[in-house]
């Protein structure tokens, strides 16, 4: 890039209409940013230009922290970090009184990826999203994925099958309200801290009129048992949200629910399922997300790291201290 004819500005609304074609991931989506905002959440959009024409564009939020004048800025899934994207983003986040940014790229790790050495760049003290996740490869046929997937997950497709499970996208109104009981019961049973009801139904208002969210069920004998949200973004669908029930857990409802979207997926030409998180190549089985894992690892997906999660530190004395409260907070929350 000629950095001699590179600028980095604010978005306008102007903006909106490539905004979307040139962000590589739905938490960078134009949407994204409004139903934050409607979050009562600060959206920052800037875009970079190349002799005026845009090539990249970032979304960074600002979150208020309780009794006091600062803010955290946060640019999840956004592109490969540079000294130009640090020098705006330092400056940007000192007139907005925030003590850090965290940036948690949407790039993948390779061989050849160094972090920027900027003194105040250092790993995340608590990544918001994982190092890794399973993406399954929807350009293969259904032949090879059955094929692919461990034993147990075949089995426990026929379970569903053959107990009559049925699923469907379903985007209704009743639908949504379904997925939030079942949301509840998942969070009240797992014991982990979750969005509430607000969060997702301003979510839902806001993706799902862009067709950015789509909503799938799975029932048996008329009882929905699993319902997932599911974001469709350049031909890759991912899997942010899932609830399910504690009732007929023998029918195997979220292993048919799992097959039957990426099955929808292939039909409607979509090349990739981001399974939205993994534990990495050594997981842990006493951790509380194992399970989880294990059930996506079933099919057999391909695990991807990413380059992980840093945080922009621009107050080092209220980094510190918000350190340890942060650490007390999660520590409640779970």
């Amino acid at each position: 890039m000629d950095k001699s004819h590179t600028t980095i500005r604010l978005a306008t609304n102007a903006d909106r209409a490539t905004w979307n074609q040139i962000v590589r991931h739905p938490l960078q989506s134009w949407e994204w940013g409004e139903f934050r905002m409607r979050m009562g959440v600060r959206a920052l959009r800037l875009v970079v230009t190349q002799k005026d024409k845009p090539v990249d564009c970032w979304q960074l939020t600002f979150h208020k922290l309780p009794g006091v004048p600062f803010f955290i800025g946060y640019l999840p899934k956004g592109p490969t970090i540079t000294q130009a994207m640090l020098e705006t983003l330092e400056k940007l986040g000192k007139e907005k009184h925030a003590i850090f940014i965290q940036l948690e790229p949407n790039v993948i790790k390779s061989l050849q990826f160094k972090v920027l050495s900027l003194q105040y760049l250092r790993p995340s003290h608590h990544p918001l999203f994982t190092k890794y996740t399973f993406v399954l490869d929807l350009t293969k046929s259904e032949e090879e994925l059955l094929n692919a997937m461990h034993p147990k997950t075949r089995y426990n497709l026929k379970v569903a099958q053959k107990h009559g499970v049925m699923v469907q996208e379903d985007n209704s109104k009743e639908a949504f309200e379904t997925y939030l009981k079942l949301s509840t019961e998942t969070t009240n049973r797992q014991g982990f801290y979750a969005h509430n009801e607000t969060y997702h139904r301003r979510m839902w208002e806001t993706l799902r009129p862009a067709g950015l969210a789509r909503l799938f069920t799975a029932t048996y004998q008329g009882e929905a048992l699993a319902a997932w949200i599911i974001f469709i973004w350049n031909k890759t669908m991912y899997y942010p949200y899932g609830a399910s029930s504690r009732d007929h857990r023998d029918v195997m409802a979220p292993t048919l629910l799992l097959w039957e979207i990426a099955k929808w997926g292939k039909s409607h030409g979509m090349k990739a399922f981001d399974l939205w998180g993994a534990l990495g190549p050594d997981p842990d089985d006493h951790d509380p997300w194992f399970g989880f894992h294990r059930f996506k690892q079933g099919f057999n997906p391909a695990l991807v790291e990413f380059v992980g999660s840093y945080d922009l530190v621009l107050n080092p004395l209220l980094y510190r201290v918000y350190q340890v409260v942060d650490r007390i907070r999660w520590r409640l929350l779970k």
